[in-house]
């Protein structure tokens, strides 16, 4: 088991957020190592060591990542020499690494750099071949414990060529399969309701976990066998046994975002897309063009914020919107009419809604979204109420349905 420490004030104030650790739990999940808990603390000395004595109490490898930087506020370096009983002593081959890196980038190299170089004299150096900060890898007890740089690109750099194949090495690890699927349609509590009698007849070596988002809830089974293809036809039987229960509302067999899986059927099919935007505000476009590739299928959009703009570009009839108001069924089916004809696309997708908190009436309250779907053929859309939440939960529940509604019609 592997527990991972995050070392830094910025972490702790809510001034950056934790991204290696996910990224680290994934990758290392991958390679047959469960991570046992995740530990973030302050760049103080007495909290690193303690929150190393609790992870080595527990855990055969602690991956600790942040303050190796060459400035006083990082302390890790100094903090593992105390807590290891060594010193620092001067490594040539890590100052030729820092040299060669400054050299390649024409700058030249100052004295908090140099000192980059003091390693403790009882660690195994691991240079980093794409920063300064090298990595230290200590044996303790017939425990491990690994300090990599916190910039994430260094972390994943050293993690992936370096440190994962090193613990391969050292430790054997079982293999570990994790199948994930999504489910459109129920809330968390009526799918658990829903499934429990399958869930509770699941093998006593797969573990179900329930991972709701707006509007969607992945379904995820892990588990850790000794034989890894048993495990996987397990996984694929359990799966198949679940589709007999709510097999219409399993929207895809896969960890991917909607946008990923709409992505892929578009780019399949050879099929443009569109989009006009009132109350997502570009959120949109901004959750399909978040993935690589896009532009083979995404085309453009328009955030139509004010009414003149539905009608001088999207070619939203006046009278509509005085008589049925912008969030009604005529605008947001003209809106998605009037884009798809903008952009010259296959599709188009039209969102019109009050996010609030202020502005909904008895008839349209706060939450209240017409979404429309376009195509050559036809126009479907649909009225959603996603009640009275934040501006921020309504447009992202908005997002998503109308990211799944462009998935049904395709």
């Amino acid at each position: 088991m592997i527990e991972i420490i995050t070392i830094g004030d910025e972490i702790l104030i809510g001034q950056i957020v934790d991204t290696n650790s996910a990224w680290m739990a994934v990758e290392l999940n991958k390679a047959g190592f469960l991570v046992s808990q995740i530990t973030s603390v302050h760049d103080d000395a007495q909290q690193i060591k303690a929150a190393l004595d609790l992870a080595l109490s527990r855990n055969s490898i602690v991956l600790i990542t942040g303050g190796l930087g060459p400035t006083k506020d990082d302390i890790t370096k100094l903090t593992l020499c105390d807590y290891f009983q060594t010193k620092l002593v001067f490594n040539d081959s890590v100052l030729r690494n820092v040299e060669n890196m400054f050299r390649r980038r024409n700058i030249a190299i100052n004295e908090l750099t140099r000192n980059q170089a003091y390693v403790p004299e009882s660690c195994t150096v691991i240079q980093n071949p794409v920063g300064t900060a090298p990595i230290m890898w200590f044996d303790h007890a017939g425990k491990v414990v690994v300090s990599m740089p916190g910039v994430p690109f260094e972390m994943k750099t050293v993690m992936t060529d370096e440190i994962i194949p090193r613990l391969h090495l050292k430790f054997q690890s079982k293999p570990v399969v994790n199948q994930t699927v999504q489910v459109y349609g129920y809330g968390e509590s009526a799918l658990a309701i829903k499934i429990a009698d399958w869930e509770n007849a699941l093998p006593p070596y797969l573990k179900l976990a329930y991972l709701p988002g707006f509007g969607i809830v992945k379904l995820r089974l892990s588990g850790t066998l000794d034989d890894g293809e048993k495990l996987l036809s397990e996984i694929e039987r359990q799966f198949a046994l679940l589709d007999q229960i709510i097999g219409d509302s399993i929207v895809f067999r896969n960890d991917f975002p909607v946008e990923v899986n709409l992505g892929n059927a578009l780019r399949e099919k050879k099929l443009t897309i569109s989009a006009a935007e009132s109350c997502t505000g570009g959120n949109i476009a901004r959750r399909l063009t978040s993935v690589p590739g896009s532009s083979d299928y995404f085309t453009g959009s328009v955030t139509a914020y004010k009414n003149e703009i539905k009608e001088q570009l999207l070619r939203v009839d006046a009278e509509d919107l005085k008589n049925s108001g912008a969030v009604s069924q005529p605008v947001v089916e003209q809106m998605a009419e009037g884009i798809r004809k903008l952009m010259n696309t296959d599709i188009a997708v039209a969102t019109s809604g009050i996010a609030g908190p202020a502005g909904g009436t008895d008839e349209k309250p706060v939450g209240t979204v017409w979404i429309a779907v376009s195509t050559p053929q036809k126009v479907e859309s649909r009225r959603y109420q996603f009640g009275k939440s934040t501006r921020e939960n309504i447009i992202e529940r908005a997002t998503i349905a109308a990211l799944m509604m462009v998935t049904e019609v395709l």
